[in-house]
C-alpha cells in the first residue's frame, strides 16, 4: 500500500491531496479520493477514451495514437493508462509541477482540435475531479485500475476488473513513469496554438491504428507497445509480484 501511495504522490497529487490517512482509507474502500484542481492549479491531465456503441475498439486505437503523438511530437514521457470500471480508458499525464487550470484546459482543447480524439472536452475537463485508480465503480460494480498497456485491447468490451487489483502490481505499472517538465509542457502548448499547426492537418487521426514509429528517445520507455502475456507476467515476476488479473490464464507463468 505504501509503495502505491508514494507513486500517486510522486506523479499526480499535490499537498492538498497527499494525506496518507485518506489515501490509505481510499485503498481500503472506506473513502473515495479524487484528483482535482486546487486554488486554480493542477498537475495531472486525464484524457478519457470512452467505448462506442459500434462494437469496435476505436477508443483503444485512438488512445494509442494520441499517446504515440505525445511522445513522438513533444518528447513527453510515457503516460499511464487505466480502465475506468465502466466507460472506457483513461490516459494519465503527470506534470512535474502544477500549472494553471486555464493552461491545462487550453492544452486539452488544442490537442483535441489538432488530433480529433473522442468527444470534445467540456469546460471543466482539466479541473476534475478524476477518480484515482484503483477504485470501485459504483455504477458497474467493476474496478477502475491502472493497466499494462500491452494488455489494453483486451479491455475494449469490458473496461474494468471483476476484483480489486493487487496493489503491488498497480505500483509497478507507475514506478517507471516520469512527469512532464514545466518548460516541456509549455513548449507543447505553444506548438498546439492554431498559428503553429500545419494547414493541411487531418481533421482526425484517431481512427487509425497506432503504428507510427516513435522518436528514439521516448521509445525505450514506451509502454504502449506490443507485449505478449508472457512478457507481462515475466515483468511482474521480476518484481516479485504474482499477477492475479482475470485476463491472465492458468499455466501462463
Amino acid at each position: 500500500m505504501e509503495k502505491l501511495i508514494s507513486e500517486w504522490m510522486r506523479l499526480y497529487l499535490t499537498p492538498h491531496d497527499a494525506l496518507r490517512e485518506r489515501l490509505a482509507a481510499h485503498l481500503l474502500g472506506q473513502e473515495s479520493v479524487a484528483v482535482q484542481a486546487h486554488d486554480g492549479m493542477t498537475r495531472v491531465l486525464v484524457v478519457p477514451f470512452d467505448k462506442q456503441n459500434d462494437g469496435t475498439d476505436r477508443h483503444w486505437t485512438a488512445l494509442c495514437e494520441l499517446a504515440s503523438i505525445l511522445q513522438a511530437q513533444f518528447g513527453f514521457p510515457a503516460p499511464a493508462v487505466s480502465v475506468s470500471g465502466a466507460e472506457g480508458y483513461r490516459l494519465w499525464l503527470s506534470l512535474a509541477a502544477p500549472v494553471p487550470v486555464s493552461e491545462a484546459q487550453q492544452f486539452i482543447e488544442q490537442l483535441h482540435r489538432a488530433h480529433g480524439f473522442g468527444a470534445a472536452p467540456g469546460p471543466g475537463a482539466a479541473a476534475g475531479p478524476h477518480a484515482l485508480p484503483p477504485s470501485l465503480n459504483a455504477r458497474s460494480g467493476r474496478w477502475a485500475a491502472f493497466i499494462n498497456p500491452g494488455m489494453g485491447a483486451s479491455f475494449a468490451d469490458e473496461p474494468g476488473l471483476e476484483v480489486a487489483p493487487p496493489l503491488a502490481a498497480q505500483a509497478a505499472f507507475l514506478e517507471g513513469l516520469e512527469s512532464i517538465g514545466l518548460a516541456q509542457f509549455r513548449q507543447a502548448l505553444q506548438a498546439l496554438q492554431p498559428a503553429s499547426l500545419p494547414a493541411s492537418l487531418p481533421a482526425s487521426q484517431s481512427a487509425q491504428p497506432a503504428s507510427r514509429p516513435v522518436a528514439s528517445g521516448p521509445a525505450e520507455g514506451l509502454l504502449l507497445r506490443d507485449a505478449t502475456l508472457e512478457d507481462i507476467v515475466r515483468h511482474l515476476h521480476a518484481k516479485n509480484i504474482e499477477p492475479t488479473f482475470r485476463h491472465l490464464l492458468p499455466g501462463s507463468r
